[in-house]
Protein backbone atom coordinates (compact mmCIF):
# COMPACT_ATOMS: atom_id res chain seq x y z
CA UNK A 1 0.00 0.00 0.00
CA UNK A 2 1.39 3.49 -1.00
CA UNK A 3 0.65 6.42 0.27
CA UNK A 4 0.55 9.63 -1.22
CA UNK A 5 1.76 13.24 0.14
CA UNK A 6 -0.42 15.99 0.74
CA UNK A 7 -0.07 19.33 -0.22
CA UNK A 8 1.72 21.09 2.42
CA UNK A 9 2.23 24.21 1.57
CA UNK A 10 4.31 26.77 3.88
CA UNK A 11 2.16 30.31 4.22
CA UNK A 12 3.47 33.14 2.44
CA UNK A 13 1.59 35.45 4.65
CA UNK A 14 4.43 35.01 7.27
CA UNK A 15 5.95 37.56 5.78
CA UNK A 16 5.06 41.09 4.83
CA UNK A 17 6.46 42.86 1.08
CA UNK A 18 6.07 45.85 0.74
CA UNK A 19 4.92 47.30 -2.74
CA UNK A 20 8.10 49.20 -3.21
CA UNK A 21 11.63 49.55 -1.71
CA UNK A 22 13.78 52.27 -1.94
CA UNK A 23 17.53 51.63 -1.36
CA UNK A 24 19.33 52.02 2.10
CA UNK A 25 21.68 54.17 2.50
CA UNK A 26 22.92 56.16 6.15
CA UNK A 27 20.59 53.61 7.97
CA UNK A 28 17.69 54.95 5.64
CA UNK A 29 15.28 53.98 3.04
CA UNK A 30 15.85 56.59 -0.11
CA UNK A 31 14.55 56.86 -3.75
CA UNK A 32 17.14 56.39 -6.55
CA UNK A 33 18.66 59.46 -7.60
CA UNK A 34 16.33 59.94 -10.79
CA UNK A 35 13.67 57.62 -9.25
CA UNK A 36 13.83 54.60 -11.67
CA UNK A 37 12.36 51.39 -10.27
CA UNK A 38 12.47 48.07 -11.89
CA UNK A 39 10.63 44.73 -10.48
CA UNK A 40 11.06 41.64 -9.09
CA UNK A 41 9.35 38.27 -9.66
CA UNK A 42 8.48 35.01 -8.23
CA UNK A 43 10.30 32.48 -10.93
CA UNK A 44 7.45 29.59 -9.59
CA UNK A 45 4.78 31.80 -10.62
CA UNK A 46 6.04 34.96 -12.61
CA UNK A 47 4.20 36.95 -10.31
CA UNK A 48 5.30 40.62 -9.09
CA UNK A 49 6.43 40.92 -5.80
CA UNK A 50 7.21 44.19 -5.62
CA UNK A 51 9.04 47.14 -7.32
CA UNK A 52 13.02 48.52 -6.30
CA UNK A 53 14.82 51.41 -7.14
CA UNK A 54 17.57 51.21 -9.38
CA UNK A 55 20.55 52.71 -7.96
CA UNK A 56 22.62 55.25 -10.25
CA UNK A 57 26.38 56.15 -9.85
CA UNK A 58 25.30 58.89 -7.85
CA UNK A 59 23.62 56.45 -5.78
CA UNK A 60 27.13 55.04 -5.31
CA UNK A 61 28.53 57.91 -4.40
CA UNK A 62 26.59 58.95 -1.75
CA UNK A 63 26.54 55.00 0.14
CA UNK A 64 30.05 54.80 -0.19
CA UNK A 65 30.46 58.23 1.29
CA UNK A 66 28.06 57.25 4.30
CA UNK A 67 30.20 54.37 4.63
CA UNK A 68 33.19 56.39 4.69
CA UNK A 69 31.80 58.74 7.26
CA UNK A 70 31.16 55.56 9.36
CA UNK A 71 34.35 53.78 8.86
CA UNK A 72 36.12 56.20 11.46
CA UNK A 73 33.49 55.03 14.50
CA UNK A 74 32.83 51.85 13.42
CA UNK A 75 37.07 50.76 13.13
CA UNK A 76 37.74 52.67 16.21
CA UNK A 77 35.17 50.56 19.13
CA UNK A 78 36.94 47.63 20.70
CA UNK A 79 36.16 44.02 18.76
CA UNK A 80 34.03 42.92 21.79
CA UNK A 81 31.51 45.89 21.04
CA UNK A 82 31.82 44.94 17.45
CA UNK A 83 30.94 41.51 18.41
CA UNK A 84 27.95 42.58 20.14
CA UNK A 85 26.16 43.95 17.27
CA UNK A 86 27.12 40.95 15.15
CA UNK A 87 25.97 38.19 17.90
CA UNK A 88 22.79 40.55 17.48
CA UNK A 89 22.15 40.59 13.96
CA UNK A 90 22.86 36.73 14.44
CA UNK A 91 19.86 36.19 16.49
CA UNK A 92 17.40 38.35 15.24
CA UNK A 93 18.29 36.65 11.76
CA UNK A 94 17.51 33.24 14.33
CA UNK A 95 13.58 34.54 15.42
CA UNK A 96 12.83 35.90 11.95
CA UNK A 97 14.43 33.14 9.74
CA UNK A 98 10.68 31.61 8.94
CA UNK A 99 10.07 35.09 7.32
CA UNK A 100 13.33 35.16 5.67
CA UNK A 101 12.75 31.47 4.44
CA UNK A 102 9.56 31.91 2.85
CA UNK A 103 11.13 35.39 1.27
CA UNK A 104 13.94 34.10 0.19
CA UNK A 105 12.00 31.14 -1.59
CA UNK A 106 9.16 33.15 -3.19
CA UNK A 107 12.22 35.60 -4.94
CA UNK A 108 14.91 33.20 -5.47
CA UNK A 109 12.35 29.83 -6.40
CA UNK A 110 14.68 27.08 -4.46
CA UNK A 111 12.60 24.88 -2.30
CA UNK A 112 11.81 26.37 1.57
CA UNK A 113 13.02 23.04 2.91
CA UNK A 114 16.13 24.21 1.60
CA UNK A 115 16.13 27.99 2.50
CA UNK A 116 14.50 27.24 6.12
CA UNK A 117 17.14 23.97 6.52
CA UNK A 118 20.50 24.51 4.80
CA UNK A 119 20.42 28.35 4.41
CA UNK A 120 19.06 30.44 7.19
CA UNK A 121 20.91 28.18 9.73
CA UNK A 122 23.91 28.74 7.97
CA UNK A 123 23.19 32.74 7.83
CA UNK A 124 22.78 33.18 11.59
CA UNK A 125 26.07 30.69 12.22
CA UNK A 126 28.14 32.85 9.87
CA UNK A 127 27.18 35.93 12.41
CA UNK A 128 28.00 34.02 15.43
CA UNK A 129 30.93 32.79 14.16
CA UNK A 130 32.53 35.96 13.28
CA UNK A 131 31.26 37.57 16.04
CA UNK A 132 33.15 35.47 17.91
CA UNK A 133 36.58 36.62 15.78
CA UNK A 134 35.86 40.36 16.29
CA UNK A 135 37.80 40.98 19.79
CA UNK A 136 40.37 38.01 18.73
CA UNK A 137 41.85 39.74 15.68
CA UNK A 138 45.64 40.03 17.37
CA UNK A 139 45.60 36.12 17.56
CA UNK A 140 44.07 35.00 14.12
CA UNK A 141 47.91 34.55 12.72
CA UNK A 142 47.83 37.89 10.76
CA UNK A 143 50.69 40.14 12.31
CA UNK A 144 50.32 41.45 16.05
CA UNK A 145 47.94 44.79 15.30
CA UNK A 146 45.92 43.79 11.73
CA UNK A 147 43.74 46.71 10.51
CA UNK A 148 40.50 47.04 9.08
CA UNK A 149 40.70 48.00 4.73
CA UNK A 150 38.40 50.88 4.77
CA UNK A 151 35.01 50.43 2.71
CA UNK A 152 34.13 47.28 1.34
CA UNK A 153 32.04 46.79 -2.28
CA UNK A 154 30.22 43.49 -2.47
CA UNK A 155 28.39 42.12 -4.99
CA UNK A 156 26.54 38.92 -4.83
CA UNK A 157 24.52 36.55 -7.04
CA UNK A 158 21.33 34.99 -7.10
CA UNK A 159 21.91 31.83 -6.32
CA UNK A 160 21.80 31.88 -2.52
CA UNK A 161 21.00 35.82 -1.81
CA UNK A 162 21.12 36.12 1.69
CA UNK A 163 24.17 33.31 2.17
CA UNK A 164 26.23 34.37 -0.30
CA UNK A 165 25.18 38.33 1.86
CA UNK A 166 26.36 36.72 4.99
CA UNK A 167 29.75 35.31 4.00
CA UNK A 168 30.28 39.12 3.29
CA UNK A 169 29.08 41.11 5.20
CA UNK A 170 29.85 39.17 8.73
CA UNK A 171 33.70 39.25 8.40
CA UNK A 172 33.65 42.14 7.01
CA UNK A 173 32.26 43.93 10.06
CA UNK A 174 33.90 42.12 12.48
CA UNK A 175 37.64 43.07 11.26
CA UNK A 176 35.68 46.54 11.43
CA UNK A 177 35.11 47.47 7.82
CA UNK A 178 31.90 49.35 6.57
CA UNK A 179 29.89 47.90 3.60
CA UNK A 180 28.17 49.30 0.15
CA UNK A 181 26.79 45.80 -0.92
CA UNK A 182 24.43 44.96 -3.91
CA UNK A 183 22.48 41.77 -4.07
CA UNK A 184 21.58 40.58 -7.62
CA UNK A 185 18.76 42.67 -9.63
CA UNK A 186 16.41 39.47 -9.29
CA UNK A 187 16.35 38.83 -6.29
CA UNK A 188 16.84 42.28 -4.01
CA UNK A 189 14.22 41.28 -1.06
CA UNK A 190 16.03 39.30 1.11
CA UNK A 191 18.93 41.95 0.82
CA UNK A 192 16.46 44.75 2.05
CA UNK A 193 14.81 42.57 4.57
CA UNK A 194 18.77 42.54 6.17
CA UNK A 195 18.75 46.28 6.06
CA UNK A 196 15.62 46.21 8.41
CA UNK A 197 17.43 43.60 10.59
CA UNK A 198 20.33 46.13 10.59
CA UNK A 199 17.92 49.06 12.14
CA UNK A 200 16.47 46.81 14.63
CA UNK A 201 19.76 45.60 15.85
CA UNK A 202 20.36 49.00 16.69
CA UNK A 203 23.65 49.07 14.20
CA UNK A 204 25.22 52.37 13.49
CA UNK A 205 24.29 54.36 10.44
CA UNK A 206 26.57 53.77 7.47
CA UNK A 207 28.07 50.51 8.47
CA UNK A 208 26.08 48.34 5.90
CA UNK A 209 24.49 50.52 3.00
CA UNK A 210 22.18 48.21 0.15
CA UNK A 211 22.05 49.13 -3.30
CA UNK A 212 19.61 47.25 -5.54
CA UNK A 213 20.33 48.07 -9.32
CA UNK A 214 21.54 45.82 -12.51
CA UNK A 215 25.11 45.77 -13.43
CA UNK A 216 25.85 49.37 -14.24
CA UNK A 217 25.18 49.37 -10.49
CA UNK A 218 27.93 47.00 -9.54
CA UNK A 219 30.25 48.29 -12.08
CA UNK A 220 30.11 51.66 -10.62
CA UNK A 221 30.54 50.59 -7.40
CA UNK A 222 33.74 48.43 -7.95
CA UNK A 223 34.50 51.24 -9.86
CA UNK A 224 34.54 53.60 -7.38
CA UNK A 225 37.82 55.61 -6.08
CA UNK A 226 37.11 55.63 -2.70
CA UNK A 227 36.30 51.61 -2.24
CA UNK A 228 39.03 49.65 -0.84
CA UNK A 229 38.05 46.30 -1.02
CA UNK A 230 35.88 44.54 -3.66
CA UNK A 231 34.70 41.18 -3.37
CA UNK A 232 32.55 39.43 -5.79
CA UNK A 233 30.38 36.38 -6.32
CA UNK A 234 29.27 35.24 -9.75
CA UNK A 235 30.29 34.37 -13.02
CA UNK A 236 33.84 33.94 -14.32
CA UNK A 237 32.83 36.36 -17.54
CA UNK A 238 32.26 39.36 -14.99
CA UNK A 239 35.02 38.37 -12.25
CA UNK A 240 37.19 39.07 -15.17
CA UNK A 241 35.45 42.41 -15.89
CA UNK A 242 36.22 43.25 -12.32
CA UNK A 243 39.60 42.11 -12.56
CA UNK A 244 40.23 44.66 -15.27
CA UNK A 245 38.44 47.34 -13.31
CA UNK A 246 40.78 47.13 -9.92
CA UNK A 247 44.09 46.17 -12.19
CA UNK A 248 46.27 49.47 -10.94
CA UNK A 249 44.42 50.22 -7.91
CA UNK A 250 45.39 49.26 -4.88
CA UNK A 251 42.15 47.76 -3.72
CA UNK A 252 42.02 44.49 -2.11
CA UNK A 253 40.01 41.69 -4.42
CA UNK A 254 38.40 39.03 -3.89
CA UNK A 255 36.57 36.28 -6.88
CA UNK A 256 34.60 33.69 -6.15
CA UNK A 257 33.30 32.37 -10.01
CA UNK A 258 32.63 28.97 -11.54
CA UNK A 259 32.90 25.58 -11.14
CA UNK A 260 32.31 22.37 -12.84
CA UNK A 261 33.21 19.92 -9.98
CA UNK A 262 34.12 16.15 -10.54
CA UNK A 263 32.02 13.73 -8.41
CA UNK A 264 34.31 10.68 -8.52
CA UNK A 265 32.55 7.30 -7.25
CA UNK A 266 35.26 4.61 -6.96
CA UNK A 267 34.12 0.99 -7.46
CA UNK A 268 34.07 0.18 -3.52
CA UNK A 269 31.84 2.85 -2.92
CA UNK A 270 29.02 2.64 -0.97
CA UNK A 271 26.05 2.92 -4.08
CA UNK A 272 23.05 4.08 -2.43
CA UNK A 273 25.37 6.47 -0.25
CA UNK A 274 26.70 7.74 -3.22
CA UNK A 275 23.56 8.41 -4.85
CA UNK A 276 22.27 10.22 -2.12
CA UNK A 277 25.56 12.20 -2.47
CA UNK A 278 25.36 12.18 -6.54
CA UNK A 279 21.39 13.33 -6.14
CA UNK A 280 22.53 16.47 -3.76
CA UNK A 281 25.14 17.48 -5.58
CA UNK A 282 23.70 18.65 -8.49
CA UNK A 283 20.14 19.14 -7.54
CA UNK A 284 20.61 20.86 -4.56
CA UNK A 285 18.86 24.67 -5.28
CA UNK A 286 18.32 23.55 -9.13
CA UNK A 287 21.70 22.70 -9.75
CA UNK A 288 22.13 26.75 -9.23
CA UNK A 289 25.36 25.85 -7.15
CA UNK A 290 28.94 27.25 -8.55
CA UNK A 291 30.57 24.19 -6.15
CA UNK A 292 28.04 21.97 -8.17
CA UNK A 293 28.99 18.30 -8.64
CA UNK A 294 27.85 18.62 -12.40
CA UNK A 295 30.35 16.03 -13.70
CA UNK A 296 29.71 12.26 -12.77
CA UNK A 297 33.13 10.33 -13.04
CA UNK A 298 32.25 6.85 -12.24
CA UNK A 299 34.14 4.12 -12.54
CA UNK A 300 33.48 1.69 -15.56
CA UNK A 301 32.40 -1.40 -13.54
CA UNK A 302 30.52 0.01 -11.50
CA UNK A 303 28.74 2.33 -14.53
CA UNK A 304 25.33 0.12 -14.89
CA UNK A 305 24.64 -0.14 -11.31
CA UNK A 306 25.07 2.97 -10.29
CA UNK A 307 23.26 4.83 -12.98
CA UNK A 308 20.14 2.49 -12.60
CA UNK A 309 19.99 3.72 -8.75
CA UNK A 310 20.49 6.97 -9.48
CA UNK A 311 17.63 6.85 -12.41
CA UNK A 312 15.22 5.07 -9.99
CA UNK A 313 16.34 7.79 -7.63
CA UNK A 314 15.72 10.40 -9.95
CA UNK A 315 12.08 9.61 -10.25
CA UNK A 316 11.05 10.04 -6.79
CA UNK A 317 12.45 13.96 -6.61
CA UNK A 318 9.20 16.39 -6.87
CA UNK A 319 9.29 19.29 -8.67
CA UNK A 320 7.07 21.80 -8.10
CA UNK A 321 6.02 24.73 -5.63
CA UNK A 322 9.01 26.29 -3.71
CA UNK A 323 6.72 26.55 -0.81
CA UNK A 324 5.34 23.48 -0.49
CA UNK A 325 7.36 21.06 1.81
CA UNK A 326 7.86 18.70 0.09
CA UNK A 327 9.19 20.04 -3.32
CA UNK A 328 12.58 18.60 -4.41
CA UNK A 329 13.25 20.83 -6.79
CA UNK A 330 11.99 24.38 -7.72
CA UNK A 331 11.79 27.01 -9.97
CA UNK A 332 14.97 28.67 -12.32
CA UNK A 333 15.39 31.78 -11.08
CA UNK A 334 14.99 33.53 -14.20
CA UNK A 335 13.54 33.48 -18.08
CA UNK A 336 17.35 34.22 -19.24
CA UNK A 337 19.07 31.32 -17.05
CA UNK A 338 15.91 28.95 -17.94
CA UNK A 339 16.93 29.88 -21.79
CA UNK A 340 20.92 28.79 -20.74
CA UNK A 341 20.10 25.78 -19.59
CA UNK A 342 17.71 24.59 -22.22
CA UNK A 343 20.19 26.00 -24.80
CA UNK A 344 23.09 23.37 -23.53
CA UNK A 345 20.75 20.58 -23.20
CA UNK A 346 20.25 20.74 -26.35
CA UNK A 347 23.52 21.07 -27.39
CA UNK A 348 24.65 18.24 -25.35
CA UNK A 349 21.66 16.06 -27.37
CA UNK A 350 22.92 17.24 -30.84
CA UNK A 351 26.37 16.95 -29.66
CA UNK A 352 25.56 12.97 -29.56
CA UNK A 353 25.06 12.26 -25.75
CA UNK A 354 22.08 10.14 -24.71
CA UNK A 355 19.52 12.30 -22.46
CA UNK A 356 17.62 10.93 -19.76
CA UNK A 357 15.04 12.76 -17.94
CA UNK A 358 12.30 10.96 -15.73
CA UNK A 359 8.54 11.86 -16.34
CA UNK A 360 8.00 15.15 -14.66
CA UNK A 361 4.69 17.36 -14.96
CA UNK A 362 6.29 21.05 -15.11
CA UNK A 363 4.09 23.72 -13.52
CA UNK A 364 2.47 25.55 -16.53
CA UNK A 365 3.29 29.43 -15.47
CA UNK A 366 7.87 29.98 -14.05
CA UNK A 367 10.55 28.70 -14.79
CA UNK A 368 10.92 25.17 -14.95
CA UNK A 369 13.40 22.63 -15.76
CA UNK A 370 13.05 18.74 -15.10
CA UNK A 371 16.02 17.31 -13.16
CA UNK A 372 18.43 15.82 -16.40
CA UNK A 373 21.14 13.63 -17.02
CA UNK A 374 23.62 12.68 -20.26
CA UNK A 375 25.76 9.90 -20.38
CA UNK A 376 27.90 9.07 -23.47
CA UNK A 377 29.28 12.42 -22.48
CA UNK A 378 33.13 13.52 -23.77
CA UNK A 379 35.46 15.57 -22.62
CA UNK A 380 34.59 17.55 -25.83
CA UNK A 381 30.90 18.05 -25.29
CA UNK A 382 30.15 21.28 -24.29
CA UNK A 383 27.70 19.66 -21.21
CA UNK A 384 31.25 18.13 -19.76
CA UNK A 385 32.78 21.77 -20.49
CA UNK A 386 30.99 24.90 -19.79
CA UNK A 387 28.75 25.45 -16.44
CA UNK A 388 25.50 25.09 -17.08
CA UNK A 389 24.01 26.55 -13.20
CA UNK A 390 21.21 23.56 -13.97
CA UNK A 391 19.87 20.26 -12.89
CA UNK A 392 21.83 18.81 -15.37
CA UNK A 393 24.47 16.15 -14.64
CA UNK A 394 27.06 15.07 -17.24
CA UNK A 395 28.47 11.24 -16.87
CA UNK A 396 31.50 10.00 -18.01
CA UNK A 397 33.69 6.94 -16.81
CA UNK A 398 37.38 5.96 -16.16
CA UNK A 399 39.08 2.89 -15.59
CA UNK A 400 41.95 3.80 -13.43
CA UNK A 401 42.40 6.62 -10.46
CA UNK A 402 44.94 7.80 -12.51
CA UNK A 403 42.57 8.73 -15.29
CA UNK A 404 40.22 10.10 -12.88
CA UNK A 405 42.31 12.75 -11.93
CA UNK A 406 43.16 13.50 -15.33
CA UNK A 407 39.57 14.06 -16.00
CA UNK A 408 38.93 15.80 -13.32
CA UNK A 409 41.56 18.47 -14.02
CA UNK A 410 40.66 18.73 -17.67
CA UNK A 411 38.34 21.82 -16.94
CA UNK A 412 39.80 25.78 -16.69
CA UNK A 413 37.39 25.71 -13.32
CA UNK A 414 38.72 24.41 -10.20
CA UNK A 415 36.48 25.43 -7.11
CA UNK A 416 34.79 21.80 -5.91
CA UNK A 417 35.72 18.37 -6.18
CA UNK A 418 33.66 14.78 -4.72
CA UNK A 419 35.62 11.22 -3.68
CA UNK A 420 33.40 8.34 -3.30
CA UNK A 421 35.81 5.50 -1.88
CA UNK A 422 35.77 3.10 1.02
CA UNK A 423 39.94 3.54 1.13
CA UNK A 424 41.14 6.18 2.62
CA UNK A 425 44.44 6.39 1.49
CA UNK A 426 42.91 6.42 -1.99
CA UNK A 427 40.56 9.41 -1.25
CA UNK A 428 44.23 11.21 0.32
CA UNK A 429 45.98 10.29 -2.93
CA UNK A 430 42.87 11.91 -5.00
CA UNK A 431 43.09 14.98 -2.99
CA UNK A 432 46.36 15.35 -3.19
CA UNK A 433 46.40 15.40 -7.21
CA UNK A 434 42.73 17.08 -7.71
CA UNK A 435 43.50 20.99 -8.85
CA UNK A 436 40.31 22.25 -6.58
CA UNK A 437 39.36 24.53 -3.50
CA UNK A 438 37.22 22.37 -1.75
CA UNK A 439 37.00 19.16 -2.10
CA UNK A 440 34.79 16.43 0.07
CA UNK A 441 35.04 12.86 0.87
CA UNK A 442 32.10 10.90 1.02
CA UNK A 443 29.73 13.82 0.84
CA UNK A 444 29.26 16.73 -0.92
CA UNK A 445 27.77 20.47 -0.68
CA UNK A 446 28.82 20.43 3.11
CA UNK A 447 29.42 23.89 4.22
CA UNK A 448 30.46 25.31 8.05
CA UNK A 449 31.36 28.81 8.77
CA UNK A 450 35.10 27.70 10.16
CA UNK A 451 35.81 25.80 7.18
CA UNK A 452 37.73 28.31 4.24
CA UNK A 453 35.54 28.10 0.58
CA UNK A 454 37.19 28.97 -2.80
CA UNK A 455 38.91 28.27 -5.70
CA UNK A 456 41.83 28.14 -8.31
CA UNK A 457 42.07 29.11 -12.38
CA UNK A 458 38.83 30.40 -13.16
CA UNK A 459 37.04 30.01 -10.02
CA UNK A 460 38.64 32.72 -8.83
CA UNK A 461 41.15 33.53 -5.83
CA UNK A 462 40.78 34.25 -2.45
CA UNK A 463 38.76 32.44 0.18
CA UNK A 464 36.05 33.46 2.50
CA UNK A 465 34.61 31.46 5.73
CA UNK A 466 36.56 30.33 8.58
CA UNK A 467 40.46 32.53 9.64
CA UNK A 468 41.15 32.42 6.10
CA UNK A 469 37.93 34.78 5.35
CA UNK A 470 39.46 37.39 7.96
CA UNK A 471 42.26 38.26 5.56
CA UNK A 472 40.41 39.94 2.71
CA UNK A 473 39.17 42.04 4.86
CA UNK A 474 42.70 42.66 7.18
CA UNK A 475 45.52 45.21 6.15
CA UNK A 476 48.32 42.50 6.36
Amino acid sequence: MTFAYAPAPESRSVVDIAPSYGLFIDGEFTPAADGKVFKTISPSSEEVLSEVAQATADDVDRAVKAARKAFEKWSALPGAERAKYLFRIARIIQERSRELAVLESLDNGKPIRESRDADLPLVAAHFFYYAGWADKLDHAGYGPNPRPLGVAGQVIPWNFPLLMLAWKIAPALATGNTVVLKPAETTPLSALFFADVCRQAGLPKGVVNILTGDGSTGAALVGHPDVNKVAFTGSTEVGKAIARTVAGTDKKLTLELGGKAANIVFDDAPIDQAVEGIVNGIFFNQGHVCCAGSRLLVQESVQDELLDALKRRMQTLRVGDPLDKNTDIGAINSAEQLARITELADAGEAEGAERWAPACELPSNGYWFAPTLFTGVTQAHRIAREEIFGPVLSVLTFRTPAEAVEKANNTPYGLSAGIWSEKGSRILWMANKLRAGVIWSNTFNKFDPASPFGGYKESGFGREGGRHGLEAYLDV
